[in-house]
């Protein structure tokens, strides 16, 4: 897998801002398929930081409902991997850069 195919976007929630502050800790969502080496290799590489730790989740799809005129319309969100990152102490990635 190539590494630019492994980190799909940051999470920036107050949640993970509160996580970042206290712990240096940061959220993506990744390939589903990726492993904790290929996800530490292209935060490195993308960021140039020193990974610490890595912790992946599967977070499950969810039913979704909503009513309209026409009656019930009943959908489902897709699934996704996250994955926690913790940075080695005094090292920060700064996501507001390029935007």
């Amino acid at each position: 897998m190539k590494l630019s195919d492994v980190l799909i976007k940051p999470v920036v929630t107050e949640k993970v801002n509160k996580a970042t502050e206290k712990f240096n800790r940061y959220y993506f969502i990744v390939d589903k398929k990726a492993n904790k080496l290929e996800i530490k290799k292209a935060v490195e590489e993308f960021y140039g930081v020193t990974v610490q730790d890595v912790n992946t989740a599967v977070m499950p799809g969810k039913a979704k409902f909503r009513f309209t005129k026409a009656g019930f319309i009943a959908g489902k969100k897709p699934s996704f991997k996250k994955a926690i990152i913790t940075l080695a102490s005094g090292e920060t990635i700064d996501l507001y850069a390029n935007m």
